[in-house]
């Protein structure tokens, strides 16, 4: 075995802790979502970070379409409607028309849902600077090289969800 496969089984490794991990910090980032809503006189609040996500992703870009959730998140559109069904069911969004267009439904957020929505932007912000703070430490190169890693990754995983036999 060279010098650097050691290292690489190593990085793996690593990487399988880091996961394990941050599957078990995101089962407490809902909870700790629920309790700060809760805080805020926020009583019931969607269940899964998915629906979270698409609350976000309709208050940053409202009024918002189907098939533009569907494109900003990543998702197929047959998720996005079954999301949205039950979030205009727990009554975080709303749906609309517009008057030149009668056949495409738009969502915007209800004030529950703006709520909730910038519940979850104030936990972004307090995860956002435990990680900038973590990469205080960091040298630019070592940032650089991070961020081409974390790319590759990245890159890996978009052909092996598009079906890429090959990654």
């Amino acid at each position: 075995m060279n010098p650097s496969e050691g290292l690489k089984r190593l990085l793996h490794s690593r990487l399988n802790h880091y996961l394990h991990l941050f599957e078990q910090t995101m089962t407490t980032q809902i909870d700790e979502f629920a309790d700060l809503a809760l805080e805020l006189g926020i009583t019931t609040v969607p269940t899964n970070m998915t629906s979270i996500h698409v609350i976000d992703c309709i208050g940053k870009n409202e009024p918002i379409n189907n098939t533009a959730i569907a494109e900003k998140l990543n998702m197929s559109k047959a998720n996005i409607t079954k999301i949205s069904t039950k979030l205009l069911k727990e009554g975080c969004i709303k749906r609309s028309q517009m008057n030149d267009n009668k056949k495409e439904v738009y969502f915007s957020l209800s004030s529950k849902g703006r709520q909730v929505f910038e519940v979850h932007d104030m936990m972004h912000e307090a995860i956002e600077h435990r990680f900038i703070s973590v990469l205080d430490s960091f040298s630019e190169s070592e940032l650089q090289a991070s961020l081409k890693f974390l790319q590759a990754l990245i890159d890996q995983m978009d052909n092996i969800v598009k079906g890429d036999k090959r990654a």
